[in-house]
């Protein structure tokens, strides 16, 4: 890590199937971050433009009805295609405030758009997408909606201050998907999610302490009252009108908290991440350093296919 830095870690609701809308809000706010000196702004895991709610979710299973075939055409229409104008979009909201810019995604591919992946896109100050992670695996009532993603995106991309990479909600879980990241010299660990239980932040102090890495964790904040009005399966909105609460944090190396976790409301968190506490964390431990035995354990990953693998000889 090159120098001390302000990162933002958003949780906000995005305009919920709505694109354009979505992409207005990101603009607006994370114009609002940079202006407050962030040089890294994060969004939540499918902030761009509907987290699938475990509340509605469900109706995919089995003979789906036409509400939930209605419902995944809007998903696949208000998601992002790569080299489409709407990542285009947020290539250009990070040129023009000169940061770097994270937003998790509903992704397509413009030429086969029938399957949707969870994705995280980094975006340069340049306007590059510099780092493309696609999650591994799907959890529960998310395998109804989303592909499973490979390997490509298992790295960290050197932003100059740091080297940035991470992993989405529940594949956090997976000793060798983490491994590989580290691997890949991350500094600063995205951890975005729609996990809002107080579990998750045991799995954050964690994470922070294995990678000895500053954590940057958005979660999905979504309110069943922002839903369109013609939401194909409304009716199963009812009740309780929080579908997400939020817990977005930032943590230090050592798993101690820079912005405590919020919940049941829109913010923006921000940190001053020192590089001086990054490496006095790994004087005692550093995973894939010292305290590594590649001589014994060794990571092999298939970045073209799903399977990462540990060798043993």
């Amino acid at each position: 890590m090159e120098r001390s830095i302000t990162v933002a870690c958003v949780q906000a609701e995005p305009v919920v199937l709505d694109l354009d809308g979505t992409l207005d809000k990101l603009e607006r706010l994370a114009a609002e971050a940079a202006g407050n000196g962030a040089e890294l702004v994060v969004f939540p895991e499918t902030f761009v433009a509907v987290y699938p709610s475990s509340r509605w979710a469900t109706a995919f299973a089995g003979e789906s009805s036409e509400a939930a075939r209605e419902t995944f055409a809007l998903i696949a229409r208000s998601s992002v295609a790569v080299g489409a104008p709407s990542e285009r979009r947020l290539a250009a909201v990070a040129q023009e405030l000169g940061i770097w810019l994270v937003t998790g995604v509903n992704e397509i591919e413009a030429r086969r758009p029938g399957t949707i992946y969870n994705a995280l896109l980094y975006h340069s100050p340049a306007g590059e997408l510099a780092l493309h992670h696609r999650k591994l695996m799907p959890t529960n009532h998310e395998r109804l909606v989303w592909g499973v993603g490979d390997g490509r995106g298992l790295d960290a991309v050197d932003t100059g201050f740091a080297r940035v990479g991470g992993l989405i909600c529940w594949e956090n879980y997976m000793p060798l998907a983490r491994a590989a990241v580290y691997e890949s010299g991350v500094e600063i660990y995205v951890a975005s999610t729609a996990d809002d239980g107080p579990e998750w932040q045991a799995t954050l102090v964690h994470i922070a302490r294995e990678s000895r890495a500053y954590v940057v964790s958005p979660c999905v904040y979504q309110r069943a009252s922002s839903y369109p009005d013609d939401f194909p399966l409304r009716d199963l909105l009812d009740g309780d009108d929080l579908l997400g609460a939020g817990g977005s944090a930032i943590l230090s190396p050592d798993g101690s908290y820079l912005a405590e976790p919020v919940y049941g409301e829109e913010t923006t968190l921000y940190a001053e991440l020192d590089p001086t506490a990054l490496l006095g964390a790994r004087q005692r431990f550093d995973p894939v350093g010292h305290y590594s035995r590649p001589d014994i354990l060794r990571l092999s990953i298939h970045a073209d296919g799903p399977a990462a693998t540990v060798r043993r000889s």
